[in-house]
């Protein structure tokens, strides 16, 4: 005879089973859900800039073009000297990121392994800045642009946006999560603060270096604003800003040339998104499982 006991021995596992099987396929929804909102926009545009320009608003909208074209991309070129867009905005965000590698890992190191006086009211002040908005701080900033001659140039662009809050503290956490004892056993070898940096500490923040390259070289690779204001030449006109004269084909219903700039201005970050997918990868997860 069984015993209540092996009854709930014997059924136990099959309704773990079961609520491992309904988690599985609940993640799975919200995975796809997720997927939709996300990877649908970026379809539709890739699909509507294949169409021809009189499809563009054609009704009932259909999701993939029927007789693909290239079309509105040809029209992108002659609008456009998406050359020197790409040059431009591949110069600027180029230059940015690689400051920001820099400046980061210098400020984070010494936050982070330095002792000096006010350091903890200095790093309070770094952080604050993260909380003021670039419209906030961008007429001063043109207006130190302006003063020292730099006005409608790309170096406008490049230089106030080379130091970073962010990139500051993220670099101070990850030089935090290195051992002391290394700048203990390289002071007893006679290094310098500058040669346990430059020889011990940088290399192994190469990680968390590239996660501070690859989002400052996407976040201003779209960026819209600061070119805005600072340039007023086409010939230093970055990308975004370029895309600003497709406009005008909204109104002769040629949404598809307009949607085909988009997608030529994703490529490069796209590019650059797989080339360094390692490498964030690594720095995000440094240190979380070991």
């Amino acid at each position: 005879m069984t015993t209540i006991q092996e009854r709930v021995t014997t059924t136990a596992p099959v309704v773990t089973r079961k609520k491992r099987d309904w988690s599985v396929a609940g993640r799975i929804i919200i995975l796809l859900i997720a997927s939709v909102f996300v990877l649908g926009p970026v379809l539709w545009t890739l699909s509507t800039s294949l169409r021809p320009p009189s499809e563009s608003f054609k009704l009932p909208p259909a999701f993939l073009p029927l007789n693909p074209d290239l079309t509105s991309y040809t029209q992108v070129f002659k609008q456009l000297n998406i050359v020197l867009l790409v040059v431009n905005s591949a110069l600027v965000t180029g230059l940015i990121a690689v400051g920001q590698m820099v400046t980061a890992a210098l400020a984070g190191y010494a936050f982070a392994h330095l002792r000096f006086r006010g350091r903890g009211a200095l790093f309070s002040i770094v952080l604050a800045t993260m909380m003021v908005p670039a419209q906030v701080t961008i007429v001063p900033v043109f207006m130190l642009i302006r003063g020292v001659g730099l006005s409608d140039t790309l170096l406008a662009l490049i230089i106030p946006a080379i130091p970073t809050a962010f990139g500051t503290f993220l670099m101070r956490q990850y030089f935090m999560g290195l051992p002391g004892e290394l700048a203990e056993a390289a002071a007893i070898d006679g290094a310098s603060p500058w040669r346990t940096f430059r020889s011990v500490y940088a290399p192994l923040a190469m990680p968390g270096l590239a996660i501070v390259g690859i989002l400052a070289f996407n976040f201003h690779w779209n960026e819209f604003f600061r070119p805005l204001i600072m340039t007023i030449s086409e010939q230093n006109f970055t990308l975004p800003l370029g895309l600003v004269s497709l406009q005008g084909n909204l109104g002769t219903g040629s949404i598809s040339v307009v949607l085909a700039g988009v997608v030529l201005s994703m490529i490069p970050a796209l590019v650059v998104f797989m080339f360094g997918q390692r490498a964030l990868q690594d720095g995000l997860t440094a240190g979380t499982g070991k």
